[in-house]
Order: C-alpha cells, then sequence, then structure tokens
C-alpha cells in the first residue's frame, strides 16, 4: 500500500486541479470578456459558420493585452483585446483574424480544449508522482528530472494539437471560401506581433510549432489537396 500511496496521491491531486483549473478559467473569462461586435469580423464568421452548418458562431473579445486567441473548455472562442486592436490598427486583415478563429474552432471540434485542461491536471500529477519516487532515488537531481520530464510531454502534446487545428482550419476556410492564404501570411507576422523570441528556447520545448515549420505543413497540405483532386 504504501509504495502505491504516491501514486493514488497524485490521481487525486489531478482531479482537484482539474475542477479548480476549470472554476478558475470559466470565472476569468466571464469577468473579462465581452460578445465581439464588429460587422467586418461578423461577415467572416457568418461565412465560417455556413460552412459548418451553424447559425453563427459568437466570438469574445478577452481584455488582456498579449496577442492571442483560444478557446475555453466550454466551447467559446476568444480574442484578445491585444489581437483586435492589431486588426483595428490593420496590421493585420480580416481575413487573417478569420484564420485564428478557425483555428480556435479546430480546438474545441477535435476536442483540445477540454482535453488540455485535463492534460494540465495530469502533468501536474504525474510531476507530482516522480518527484515523489526521484526525490527517494536522486534527492538532488529528481526534482529537476520530474519538472524536465512533465515540460517535454506537455510540448510535445501541444504541438501536436497546434498542428492538427491548423490542418483543420484550412479546410474550413477553403470550405468558407476565404482560402489558406491568410492562415500563412499570419503566420509569416506572428513572431513580430506577439513579439516572441523563438529562438530562446529550443524548437522541441515550445508549446507552439516553429512558425516555419506550421507554413510548410500548410504547404504539404496544399499539395495533397492537388493531387487527390
Amino acid at each position: 500500500m504504501i509504495r502505491i500511496t504516491p501514486i493514488l496521491l497524485a490521481i487525486l491531486y489531478a482531479l482537484v486541479m482539474y475542477r479548480l483549473s476549470t472554476w478558475r478559467t470559466h470565472r476569468e473569462l466571464d469577468a473579462r470578456s465581452t460578445e465581439l461586435a464588429d460587422p467586418g469580423l461578423k461577415a467572416l464568421t457568418d461565412r465560417l459558420a455556413a460552412a459548418l452548418g451553424l447559425a453563427r458562431i459568437p466570438v469574445y473579445i478577452y481584455e488582456i493585452d498579449p496577442v492571442n486567441g483560444l478557446a475555453a473548455p466550454d466551447g467559446r472562442i476568444f480574442i484578445t483585446r491585444g489581437f483586435y486592436r492589431k486588426y483595428r490598427n490593420g496590421e493585420v486583415s480580416g481575413e487573417e483574424m478569420a484564420s485564428v478563429i478557425a483555428h480556435e474552432l479546430g480546438h474545441v471540434a477535435l476536442g483540445h480544449a477540454r482535453r488540455r485542461m485535463l492534460d494540465f491536471s495530469g502533468q501536474n500529477a504525474l510531476r507530482t508522482a516522480l518527484i515523489m519516487v526521484l526525490g527517494r532515488i536522486i534527492p538532488v537531481a529528481g526534482v529537476w528530472i520530474a519538472n524536465m520530464l512533465t515540460s517535454l510531454l506537455a510540448a510535445r502534446l501541444s504541438r501536436g494539437d497546434e498542428y492538427e487545428a491548423d490542418e483543420y482550419a484550412a479546410a474550413l476556410l477553403t470550405k468558407a471560401g476565404i482560402g489558406i492564404a491568410p492562415q500563412k501570411s499570419l503566420f509569416a507576422k506572428l513572431e513580430e506581433l506577439t513579439q516572441s523570441r523563438a529562438g530562446v528556447a529550443p524548437a522541441w520545448l515550445m508549446s507552439h510549432p516553429k512558425t516555419t515549420e506550421r507554413i510548410a505543413a500548410l504547404e504539404r497540405l496544399e499539395a495533397r489537396w492537388q493531387t487527390t483532386r
């Protein structure tokens, strides 16, 4: 029983963290967001909705400055105020914003938004269990090894989700008559828009793939579609 106690504690910790994280996320988004009311973007989201057979796709503005889009575990789509500001300033086109919304819809449709919350809790549980076990075997380095292993796992899972959501968005944008070009042009701007310094950390440790790799993946996808027509 003593040997499996760390595992049982880790599972319990994961369940508690999942509930707590979900509650915190909902509370934060409810308190700091309003539904987007932009005629230009609505015309584009209506095209996405028609392609999906939906009446409309509500999008919300999340009142924070960093440039980002996100999908909540409850299925809502958010664009940050900082991202919307880039659109209003003309740095990002409406079609490029539509590509962000399509990408986040992909996370929802593919179950990433809810699964990420579970993954986050599970990774914390795994980290706790590894620290308990490795800490006994390697007292000093055990904690560092546990953190490194779970960070690598999280980054790998997240990058896989991003590629899948990119592919979903490409298919949706094509069906809506918007095309993949805005998706690729936005990726080309992404590091400058987010003031990201991708070179600081190794690519395999980043939660998102490199923008050049995402563009290359879309181009391979386009080529595959062309050969199957």
